[in-house]
């Protein structure tokens, strides 16, 4: 199951965990990304909350957790290479993977169709 965040993270559900990355309009609308700050696998973090930070070379934005639970994995391979971020955002690029503490939040979020309408009009 792929789930989507107005904040343009994707959220690819398996079991009680999920992987969370950015959607390819964010890639596209940051640009060529040249830094990436990952969460400490083991902290526990509430939806909303930020959990890392993605530079470009146009911007930085806010990662922010798309629900609650705790930072199992993080993806070494796009701390040593950011451009995974652009090459690859669904699925060489992820970025973290939580294991849910509130699995019912996953109702909260856009399916694939929802969000390609919302991001057209970001």
């Amino acid at each position: 199951m792929l789930k989507f965040t107005t904040d343009h993270e994707w959220i690819r559900q398996d079991g009680d965990t999920v992987t969370v990355g950015i959607t390819h309009h964010a890639q596209d609308a940051l640009g060529d990304v040249v830094f990436v700050e990952l969460p400490e696998v083991g902290s526990t973090l509430p939806a909303k909350a930020t959990a890392g930070v993605v530079e470009s070379v146009k911007a930085a934005a806010d990662v922010y957790m798309p629900v609650s639970g705790e930072i199992t994995e993080v993806n070494e391979a796009l701390r040593a290479d950011p451009a995974l971020a652009n090459n690859n955002p669904m699925d060489e690029g992820w970025f973290f993977k939580v294991r849910l503490s509130q699995p019912a939040e996953l109702d909260g979020l856009m399916d694939e169709a929802a969000y390609q309408a919302f991001a057209q009009n970001a």
